[in-house]
């Protein structure tokens, strides 16, 4: 993350944006999360831009302006949310479709997707849409916003990796007209006019970004997320995540020092046991890892001194623009990281696993897998 040529320009937009509406809070952990949003706004004089990321949003019949989140809004290029896409609608195809006919109707739109950069199709009566938002944080003198105290937090944290936690995104509603708190309202509207305007980024991009102003001139922002950011003199190199709470940034940074880390840095062997990390082993140089790991532990540790390096629990936030339409998604100068492809083997209309015909490209088939050309000319 750096401190980037990204002008938040104020609420620029004066036409076919949305009113806001504010409500003000009233129950005691309501009024607290709000004034502790209004102590990081006073502490926080800037942003620090990461870029885009991407997700799938789903509408269905009757919905209004509502759109739901189907895929979490953390993928780094827009084809990896259309591969998402393309793995949700093919399990729905095997194992929730209520008919053949909905069937098909998943299974064509599963081949466009392996074929197209599909960002929008609508296919048994729901409306899918890859969906774009800007991920930053809040900087101040002390650096990036750190978890606030209000963040929920485990009461016992658990570090066992074995355990998930929530997923991030999980049942998050996008409702552009439903009431906000005070401090949202005014997160909002100060990022309306929010786009790149620096020479470091391509003309294209600059372009893009500020006809979404006026495409799109609307904010929603999602739900904070956080990551283990190493600090440099610029601002910061993420680590991981972004995870859905603090401590599942801790817990990521846990299993670094004491998994990942040492195996890079051929501490423990390649053919050592899976399970075993740096707890269990006595390798003196293992010492310092595990003793960094046992801070981490020590409680709320959201920043942490290792090997002449500084790791921070950072707070990130997302912003994603809205249009009279919906949700803005992928624009022409966002970057895929690969093309459409074949992702799971074809199904017949019962929801049956056909075996592979030997074509890696893909293979078309009499029962509605494919379109008239076969579903595998993907690129």
């Amino acid at each position: 993350m750096e401190h980037g040529d990204a002008g938040p320009g104020g609420p620029r937009p004066t036409d076919g944006s949305r009113p806001v509406v504010v409500r003000v809070p009233v129950e005691p952990v309501e009024a607290a999360v709000e004034a502790d949003a209004v102590d990081a706004v006073m502490r926080a004089g800037g942003l620090v831009v990461r870029g885009p990321l991407f997700g799938v949003a789903a509408q269905d019949s009757g919905e209004g302006p509502r759109w739901r989140v189907v895929v979490a809004v953390t993928d780094g290029c827009p084809q990896q949310a259309r591969d998402s896409l393309n793995s949700l609608l093919w399990f729905r195809a095997k194992d929730r479709a209520e008919d053949r006919a909905e069937r098909r109707a998943l299974l064509a739109a599963v081949a466009r997707l392996e074929n197209e950069r599909v960002d929008d199709l609508t296919v048994a009566g729901t409306r899918y849409r890859v969906v774009r938002a800007e991920e930053y944080a809040g900087t101040g003198p002390g650096g990036m916003e750190e978890p606030r105290p209000t963040d929920p937090e485990p009461l016992v944290p658990d570090w066992d990796r074995a355990v998930r936690g929530p997923d991030i995104d999980d049942a998050l509603v996008l409702d552009p007209d439903a009431p906000v708190a005070p401090s949202q309202a005014a997160e909002r509207l100060a990022l309306r006019g929010f786009r790149y305007t620096g020479d470091r980024f391509p003309e294209d991009v600059r372009a893009d970004s500020e006809r979404a102003v006026d495409t799109h001139p609307d904010i929603l922002v999602l739900p904070p997320t956080f990551t283990v950011v190493e600090q440099t003199p610029g601002g910061g190199t993420p680590l991981s995540g972004p995870h859905v709470s603090a401590h599942a940034a801790r817990k990521s940074l846990d299993f670094a020092l004491t998994w990942m880390w040492p195996r890079m840095r051929g501490l423990i062997p390649e053919d050592a046991d899976m399970h075993a990390d740096a707890r269990a082993l006595t390798d003196p140089e293992l010492t310092a890892y595990v003793e960094a790991a046992d801070a981490l532990r020590a409680g709320r540790v959201n920043r942490l001194e290792f090997q002449d390096s500084v790791y921070k629990i950072v707070r990130t936030r997302r912003m994603l623009r809205w249009g009279p339409d919906g949700p803005d998604g992928p624009r022409p100068s966002d970057v895929n990281s690969q093309d459409p492809t074949r992702i799971h083997p074809p199904l017949d209309e019962d929801g049956r696993v056909l075996p592979e015909t030997g074509n890696e490209n893909g293979a078309g088939n009499e029962n509605g897998t494919g379109n008239d050309n076969g579903t595998g000319t993907g690129s």
